[in-house]
């Protein structure tokens, strides 16, 4: 009997378990988290995996940070960890890309990298399913203490700590969507969006082994006539509207 794939854990996040007994929010900031909230695919298991930078401000006074990287949408019991960092020194507003692997990575003398769900002291690259959006929940805690916790400790525990010693907290969040891989369509399937939320215009699973992607409002897709040039032409045979090109 098939097993049923398992759905998006539901669970709560870190940062909603989470009361600063102080109050006041952290801003985070990536360069690598775009104005519409999407997160660069370079820091994917599909390209480099690195870690992205991130910057902060707002309240003074931390001890030190913790940074704790969660998707809810993984499909699994709990949120995916995609990193966990504590003992980021409370004179730090910044951390810089592609931070290396390791407990103690040289990047930020004194901070300790935790293990991820992969089980490795690093960042873990996002790798959602094909045509999939995962959310990732960057989640900053100023501390009014340095942890100290074995390099192995388990989420659970790190979170037990960061109850009772979180002043504030701040979250980034950035969203991804799981590359479709073509080579396994009959036809080219599309990534990408005609002009419409991604998050919603995607090719789900049935259309993909079928061939093909949803329509846009001008019934034009990537599988009707196109000429020489590239052109996509609508199923009627009618150029497209040149004030709105769309091209292979």
């Amino acid at each position: 009997m098939a097993q049923s794939r398992p759905g998006p854990s539901g669970r709560s996040t870190i940062f909603m378990q989470v009361h600063p007994y102080q109050g006041g929010d952290l801003i985070l900031a990536s360069p690598s988290v775009d104005a519409d909230g999407w997160l660069s695919a370079v820091h994917s298991q599909a390209e480099d995996a690195s870690s992205p930078p991130l910057s902060w401000s707002g309240p003074l006074g931390a001890a030190s940070y913790a940074l704790v990287v969660e998707d809810p949408d993984a499909p699994r019991e709990e949120p995916a960890l995609h990193w966990l960092l504590w003992n980021i020194p409370g004179s730090t507003t910044a951390l810089p890309g592609d931070i290396e692997a390791g407990f103690h990575p040289a990047a930020t003398p004194g901070m300790i990298q935790g293990r991820n769900s992969r089980g490795e002291h690093a960042w873990l690259g996002m790798a959602p399913p094909p045509g999939e959006t995962h959310r990732y929940h960057f989640q900053l805690f100023g501390l009014d203490r340095r942890l100290h916790l074995p390099v192995d400790t388990p989420l659970a525990e790190v979170l037990h700590v960061l109850k009772a010693a979180t002043l504030f907290k701040g979250e980034l969040i950035g969203r991804f969507r799981g590359p479709v891989d073509v080579g396994d369509a009959a036809s080219p399937a599309r990534t990408g969006s005609y002009g419409v939320d991604p998050a919603v215009d995607h090719v789900t699973r049935a259309e993909e082994a079928a061939g093909r992607g949803p329509l846009d409002s001008g019934d034009i897709d990537r599988h009707a006539p196109h000429d020489p040039e590239g052109v996509v032409r609508p199923r009627g045979g009618e150029p497209p509207d040149p004030k709105r090109p769309f091209r292979l």
